[in-house]
């Protein structure tokens, strides 16, 4: 959700040709990736334990790898 929320803004900054929308996509980008980073991986880690840790190695957190065949 994150990642498509930031897509619309630049979506709209690229329409509007706003660099004031480029700014604010970056700031939110920046927000979302500090709490992600900083709030909902530890807790998903407490909650999941070493299982959670195993997911992180195999996923990237932002952008998804192509499917193996």
């Amino acid at each position: 959700m994150y990642v498509a929320v930031l897509l619309v803004i630049l979506g709209q900054a690229i329409v509007l040709r706003s660099s004031l929308l480029v700014g604010y996509a970056l700031l939110f980008w920046l927000v979302v990736h500090t709490f992600v980073v900083l709030v909902e991986e530890p807790l998903l880690r407490d909650q999941f334990g070493s299982s959670y840790d195993a997911y992180l190695r195999r996923v990237p957190r932002w952008i998804p790898r192509p499917p193996l065949a």
